[in-house]
C-alpha cells in the first residue's frame, strides 16, 4: 500500500509527489502519456521564477529525475477509476492493474480542444497539428495557419514564423487575447498576417494532405491555402472518470477550494484539472504543493 498515489505526471503531479516524498510518504505517480504534461509543448519558458529561460522538455526531464531521486515509483498507464473505500482508496488502470493507498491526488491535466470539423481527425499528422515545437519543422518554407488568439496560439505562431514562408492567425474574436508582449513580437514579423472575426468552417485536402481552410469572415467564406494548421483554441479537462468521487463544474473541471480538497476525505486535486481563474506553470506547481501538504495532514491524522 502506498501513502499517496498521484494521477498525472505534469508539473502539478510531480510537485505533489516531491512534497509528499520529502514529508516521508511513499508515493506512486501514474502518467498515461509522457511526464511533463502540456509544458513539454513549450519550446521556451521564460516566466518561471528563478529561471531566465528553459524549454518545457528540460523542465520535465529535470523534474522527473528529481522525484525519482527522492524515491518516487512511477508507472506509464492510464487511470480508469478511483474508488473511495474510506481509509483505503483503490486506483484502477487500463492495463488491469489495481493499486491501493491512503490518499489520492488527481492532477490529470487537460487535452487539446478540437475544431469539430469533418476530416479533422483523419488529417492529424497530415496537416493538422497541436505542437509547433514538435511538428513545425515539417512545414519549413511553407504556408501555415494557426487557429486561436491566446498566449498558446501566439507562442506557436512566433515559433512557426521563424521557419515558415507565411503564418496566418485565424481568430474567431475581433481581437487577440494573448499578452501584448507576445502580440507585438508576432505582428512585427513581415510574414505574419491576422484574420479576426473568422470561424473556420471547413478543411480542404488532396491525397490525404491538408491544402487549406475555409473561414467565414463577415458572413462570407474565404479560402486560405495552407499546408499546415496548428490548433490552439483551448483545453479540455481529463476528469470524466472521477465524477463519481469529486464534483465537476459545467465545464468539466473539479470544483475544489484553495486547499485543493473537493469534499471527499483523502482525495485531492491539483493543476489545470481544477476549477481556477489562472492556469500557468507557477499555479500548477503551487497546487501540487498545497495538495500534497493537505494530503499529508490527512494521513497523519488517521
Amino acid at each position: 500500500m502506498y501513502d499517496i498515489i498521484v494521477v498525472g505526471g505534469g508539473p502539478a503531479g510531480m510537485t505533489a509527489a516531491l512534497y509528499a516524498l520529502r514529508a516521508g510518504k511513499s508515493v506512486l505517480v501514474i502518467e498515461k502519456n509522457g511526464f511533463g504534461g502540456q509544458i513539454t509543448y513549450s519550446p521556451k519558458v521564460e516566466n518561471f521564477p528563478g529561471t531566465m529561460q528553459m524549454s518545457g522538455n528540460e523542465f520535465a526531464d529535470r523534474f522527473l529525475e528529481q522525484i525519482l531521486a527522492q524515491g518516487a515509483d512511477v508507472e506509464l498507464d492510464q487511470v480508469t477509476a478511483v474508488e473511495d473505500g474510506g481509509d483505503v482508496k483503490t486506483v484502477r488502470t487500463l492495463d488491469g492493474a489495481e493499486y491501493i493507498c491512503r490518499a489520492v491526488i488527481i492532477a490529470a491535466g487537460v487535452k487539446h480542444r478540437m475544431l469539430g470539423l469533418a476530416g479533422e481527425t483523419e488529417l492529424g499528422g497530415s496537416g493538422i497539428s497541436f505542437c509547433a515545437a514538435c511538428d513545425g519543422g515539417f512545414y519549413k518554407g511553407q504556408d501555415v495557419c494557426v487557429a486561436g488568439g491566446g498566449n498558446s496560439a501566439l507562442q506557436e505562431a512566433i515559433l512557426l514564423a521563424d521557419i515558415c514562408k507565411s503564418v496566418t492567425i485565424v481568430q474567431d474574436l475581433g481581437y487577440l487575447t494573448g499578452d501584448k508582449k507576445l502580440q507585438d513580437a508576432l505582428l512585427s514579423r513581415e510574414n505574419v498576417r491576422l484574420v479576426t472575426g473568422a470561424r473556420i468552417r471547413g478543411l480542404t485536402s488532396e491525397s490525404g494532405e491538408l491544402t487549406g481552410i475555409d473561414a467565414e469572415v463577415s458572413g462570407e467564406t474565404r479560402h486560405i491555402p495552407c499546408q499546415g494548421l496548428f490548433v490552439a483554441i483551448g483545453l479540455i479537462p481529463e476528469n470524466s472518470m472521477f465524477s463519481n468521487i469529486l464534483p465537476l463544474n459545467e465545464y468539466g473541471y473539479i470544483d475544489a477550494g484553495e486547499d485543493c480538497s473537493a469534499g471527499t476525505p483523502g482525495i485531492y486535486c491539483a493543476g489545470d484539472c481544477r476549477s481556477k481563474s489562472v492556469r500557468q506553470l507557477t499555479t500548477a506547481v503551487s497546487d501540487g504543493a498545497v495538495a500534497a501538504v493537505t494530503a499529508c495532514r490527512y494521513i497523519d491524522s488517521m
